[in-house]
């Protein structure tokens, strides 16, 4: 079966939001980030910016975070909540046809379906601290400080609902480091291995 569904999951700062954006176009086919934020925000009436650090990240940096998280929504913690809304929306979104969606445990929710491509972006952490210092500019936390961080919270929060190690590539048909290969290389390679 051809695949024409395209989860990237990414490193913080490997560029994996901007590989997928150039994907899209390049393909011609919808590209979903923001969009299942915006989503869940409206079916769940909860703030934007607090979906997006709750979608993707654990609350800490220790897996066990998850145990102090209280009940609140229809019996369900905060996260789980939302994480039940980012599946059903992820999934909605890839029955309506090609696309490519960033992050969020793309790859896991839509791991029994025989079209998608699984891509996971990432590149050392000089050139991630380097390159979201240009992309978002200096923060209080040094840039390595903050690429681990905010790696730290994405694995945690992946292996508490795949139960899976995040970015291993036994999870993924294709691994590109960015830092090597380059952003446009990237889209290039993808791009062909889709068509």
């Amino acid at each position: 079966m051809k695949k024409n569904i395209i989860t990237i999951s990414r490193e913080f700062g490997s560029g994996g939001r901007t590989i997928g954006k150039k994907l899209a176009e390049k393909l011609g086919v919808p590209y979903y980030d923001r969009e299942i934020i915006i989503k869940v925000a409206e079916e769940s009436g909860l703030d934007q910016k607090f979906i997006e650090e709750m979608g993707e990240y654990a609350p800490s940096k220790n897996i066990f975070s998850y145990a102090f998280v209280g009940r609140s929504i229809d019996g369900l913690s905060t996260n789980d909540y939302i994480w039940n809304l980012q599946c059903n929306i992820i999934r909605e979104l890839a029955d309506k046809g090609p696309c490519v969606i960033v992050g969020r445990c793309a790859d896991y929710i839509l791991r029994n379906r025989d079209d998608v491509l699984n891509v996971f972006i990432h590149a050392d952490k000089e050139y991630r601290a380097e390159r979201i210092v240009r992309e978002y500019g200096e923060r209080t936390k040094s840039p390595i400080e903050r690429v681990e961080e905010k790696d730290k919270k994405r694995s945690i929060n992946y292996q508490y609902y795949t139960d899976r190690k995040w970015g291993i590539v036994q999870n993924y048909e294709v691994s590109l480091d960015s830092g090597v290969i380059g952003i446009d290389n990237c889209v290039e390679i993808i791009a062909s291995i889709v068509k």
